[in-house]
């Protein structure tokens, strides 16, 4: 088993969060994890990025070569495009649908969706509404986690557990808002 997935995003949109709880669930299964991140100017919305590497192998760097990602998993849609000379032939862009415009000169939204619909396979989904509908604004981040599940390679009861883990301190509600999250997102999966 080998994942190679990129997280990226834009400060403040819980990327950190989903590697925490993929890495979460990896060790819990004895896989093998390396990560590396990037944190931009993400006080101020600059974009966010982590490399995160899975396997039943031993792995040797923490970074990801270019058409290596198994999964590029986008808090936003820019973002995600970003990193597409990353992507592997047949790999997956689960991606929000939502911009986060924090630059001026920000590309037309209808060609970045035209642009991620080129893609093989690609999830695009509109996380923020999906949120805010179900009572759980807060875990727009989980939501696009469960979409991406299947992607990943990691059982959904695994990432469950992994959100308990992750989240156990913060109470049960917090808790049970990300499981409803994760479960939203797994609907959307292809």
């Amino acid at each position: 088993m080998k994942t190679d997935i990129i997280l990226c995003g834009v400060g403040g949109q819980g990327i950190l969060s989903i590697a925490t709880i993929i890495g979460e669930a990896a060790m819990k299964e004895n896989l093998y994890i390396k990560q590396a991140e990037v944190h931009g100017m993400s006080q101020r919305g600059g974009d966010v990025q982590s490399n995160l590497r899975i396997s039943s192998n031993p792995i040797s760097s923490d970074l990801i070569p270019l058409g290596g990602a198994d999964v590029i998993i986008s808090m936003e849609p820019m973002e995600a495009l970003r990193y597409l000379p990353f992507l592997a032939k047949d790999g997956w862009i689960i991606t929000s649908s939502a911009p986060f415009v924090n630059i001026p000169n920000y590309p037309d939204i209808e060609k970045i969706k035209q642009d991620l619909e080129s893609v093989k396979n690609v999830i695009v989904l509109d996380i923020e509404q999906a949120a805010k509908d179900n009572g759980v604004p807060r875990s727009a981040n989980v939501i696009l986690l469960g979409a991406a599940q299947k992607a990943l390679g990691i059982e959904y009861d695994k990432l469950e557990d992994a959100i308990r883990r992750v989240f156990a301190r913060k109470g049960d509600a917090i808790v049970e808002a990300n499981i409803k999250a994760l479960a939203i997102g797994k609907v959307a999966q292809k």
